[in-house]
Parts: structure tokens; sequence; C-alpha cells
């Protein structure tokens, strides 16, 4: 929380050097590239990711509240349920900074992945997430999002390419198909116990037919990962909009601990 505390500070004493262009509103609410481990078996992994736009949208637009100033709040619960299976489940909110603290929506998202005896020179899972989010939040209220996840340590060199595709199946673009919203990470342990990196987020537009470059999402997040034990997982970071169309500077953590349950393991 000390570490979220001094990023948030920082941010604030440096947004007047970002310029602050009007863009359209987007559902930050769990900004992560996901690794190709599953939760192991009789194990829950509890995690709270928190946000917030220092500089983003500062009005209503097509009915989407604004993100400036917004906290936004996701809760996700996941249980391992074999060696290569797991399920996970998310509860979006969000503090309003004119309203009071609201709720965005749920998703569900089963995972495979590669079990470990194929011996393949990457990790490889792929997950599939189906959700519901509220109109004041998002233009399209369901969603289904399919995610491939590629990733390989190489000594203190990682690395994890995540090149998602989603489509809106109710809502303004749920004419449009699938849309390409790929995200990778890079980091470097510096010492055992911490990794700093990169991780890229955006949204293309439509497979076969992608946005102009202005109307394109593209973030890039400074991040550090802690190591405070096999239960506990940190990740931090700032992240700068690179479009006009992309939030401009955002905050972010993720602070997860699992549980075992009845001799569960790492």
């Amino acid at each position: 929380m000390a570490a979220r505390g001094a990023a948030f500070a920082l941010l604030v004493l440096f947004s007047g050097l970002v310029r602050p262009d009007s863009v359209p509103a987007q559902g930050n609410f769990e900004i992560q590239v996901y690794g190709s481990e599953t939760v192991a078996p009789r194990t829950t992994m509890v995690e709270l990711h928190s946000n917030v736009a220092v500089q983003g949208t500062t009005q209503t637009v097509d009915g989407v509240l604004r993100t400036q100033g917004a906290f936004h709040e996701t809760l996700e619960i996941t249980q391992g349920l074999t060696s290569w299976f797991e399920t996970g489940f998310y509860v979006f909110t969000s503090i309003q900074p004119d309203t009071t603290w609201e709720w965005v929506g749920d998703h569900i998202r089963p995972r495979v992945r590669a079990p470990e005896h194929w011996h393949l020179p990457v990790g490889l899972s792929l997950s599939l997430e189906l959700g519901y989010q509220r109109r004041a939040f998002s233009v399209d209220t369901w969603t289904l999002e399919l995610r491939p996840i590629i990733d390989k340590q190489w000594g203190p060199w990682y690395v994890s390419i995540n090149p998602v595709m989603e489509r809106a199946l109710k809502g303004e673009n749920a004419n449009k198909g699938f849309e390409f919203d790929p995200a990778a990470k890079v980091s470097y342990s510096v010492t055992p116990k911490v990794a700093v990196g990169l991780e890229y987020y955006s949204s293309l537009g439509s497979v076969g037919h992608f946005d102009r470059a202005r109307d394109q999402q593209h973030q890039l997040f400074s991040v550090v990962d802690l190591d405070l034990g096999p239960k506990w997982e940190f990740n931090a970071g700032v992240g700068v909009g690179l479009t006009p169309s992309t939030d401009r500077l955002i905050v972010k953590m993720i602070l997860g601990y699992r549980f075992d349950w009845d001799g569960g393991h790492k």
C-alpha cells in the first residue's frame, strides 16, 4: 500500500506535464499481462486489482461515465481445479469522483494450460472470459474474450505475450466481430525479490480492418513485481497513454494471496 501511495503522489505532482486531451472512455478494471501458470488444485487465489486514471476522460462520453479521478477496484477469485485447469470470477467496481461506489459488472474466466509433462519450450495456456458490464461504464454490455498466453523465463529475464481477441456480444460494437487487443510484458529480476519491467496494452480494432492510428488505444506501463513469499503476489506500475483515444496517465496495483485447502500446494 505504501508503494501505491508514493507512486500516486509522484504522479499528481507531475501530472501537469502531460497534455490533458479529451479521450473516449475505456475500461481499465483489470490491467494485467497473464502468465501461463494456473492456480494449483485445492488452492484459491484472491486478488485485488486497483487503479486510478490521474488523467483520463473528464466528462460523460456516449453515455459512459468519466474515467479521470475514478478509482477502479476489482476483486478476482481464482480456484485451481486440476494441475492444468482453473476458473476465475471477477467483480468490477468503481468509486466515481462525483457519485458513489458503483457496481460495474461480473466476469467468469475458465483457463487451461499445457501440462508440464509435455515439456514444451515455452509456457502455453488459453483463457476464455465471458462477462457483463453496465452501460454506464461501457458501450458494450456483454463481451467475450479469447486470450492465448505464451511466456518464457530466461534466467533473470521474463517475457509474456497475450495476443487477445475480444468480441462484443451485445452493444454498439456487436456487429464488428472479433477485435485484436494484444498485450505483452518484459521484466528483469534485479534481485531475487525484485523485478522491474514494461507492460504494453492495446486495442487495434476489428481483425482485418484496424482502426485509424489515432483511434487505436496504446498504453505503456513501467512496473515492479515484488516476491513477498510463495503465497503472495504484488505488481504495481505507472502507465502512459500513447494515443488521443487512451487515458493519458494511470496508476495501478495488484495484490494477491493464495489460500490452500486440504493439502493444497504451490
